[in-house]
């Protein structure tokens, strides 16, 4: 997907989401000047607390939020552009339409964070967020990430893939093409029909996942946990299952597409 292309989706998403009314009626509770003198006073013993406010449609681009307490906190349609977010608590945030090119979420609590139709194209900073080691439980998210870094990342139960009861969500799906998973969890985490050819998932657990109709041509899947995963009518052409385990316990196989061409 080329970068007009994704942003084209993407800002028809917001638009979508307005529709729904999604986007904030008021203004926001801090201005980047406020917000930016508290994260300045801020320290390891005493790490900023802006848990539960409306920092929406803001620029926020550069601004450090290590282990900032960002619980329920809005960022929605913000620009937080090599933000530095490691370590910090976003549970339950608000990131929908959010500008993410640089963004580093390392080791964050991202639990139950809703990430759709995020903003990772365009503009002169081209690096794709990081959400290495990040905790990615119950997320929401629509995004395109293709090479992007989330090994170790836990998805547990996280709804990645897309939404067929809203048909205006449905038009898009999160590519993780190329993207690195090693080592993630993705344990009964719903991938439908995401892009995740060549995508990294060594030694991942990937059981009870859903891989619906997911394109994994190529992917790696070598010393994965597959037990209960559902690959019926994924595109399995080239992918890697060496040393998997619970092969026999994997569901859809005999559904799936090019499942002569697995690598084994």
């Amino acid at each position: 997907m080329n970068n007009t292309l994704g942003l084209a989706s993407a800002i028809a998403t917001l638009l979508l989401l307005a529709a729904a009314g999604a986007l904030q009626a008021s203004a926001a509770d801090l201005s980047p000047e406020q917000v930016g003198a508290l994260l300045k006073a801020a320290s390891p013993a005493a790490p900023a607390n802006l848990a539960g406010k409306d920092l929406s449609d803001i620029d926020l681009s550069r601004l450090d939020f290590r282990h900032a307490n960002l619980r329920g906190t809005s960022f929605f349609g913000s620009k937080l552009v090599q933000a530095d977010f490691r370590g910090a608590a976003l549970q339950g945030a608000n990131l929908n339409g959010a500008w993410l090119m640089g963004t580093d979420f390392t080791g964050a609590d991202l639990s139950r964070a809703s990430l759709l139709s995020v903003v990772v194209l365009g503009g002169e900073v081209k690096k794709r967020p990081v959400f290495k080691d990040a905790n990615m439980t119950g997320v929401k998210m629509i995004a395109d990430l293709p090479g992007a870094d989330l090994s170790g990342a836990n998805f547990s139960q996280a709804m990645v893939g897309v939404n067929i009861k809203n048909q205006g969500m449905g038009q898009m799906r999160t590519d993780l093409s190329n993207a690195n998973l090693a080592g993630a969890t993705l344990a009964g985490a719903d991938f439908n029909r995401s892009l995740m050819t060549f995508c990294n998932l060594r030694g991942s657990n990937l059981r009870g996942a859903n891989f619906f109709r997911v394109k994994l041509g190529g992917a790696d899947l070598t010393g994965a946990d597959v037990t209960g995963a559902d690959f019926t009518e994924a595109d399995l052409d080239g992918t890697i299952f060496r040393d998997v385990k619970g092969f026999d316990a994997a569901k859809g196989l005999d559904r799936a597409e090019n499942f002569g061409k697995i690598v084994r």
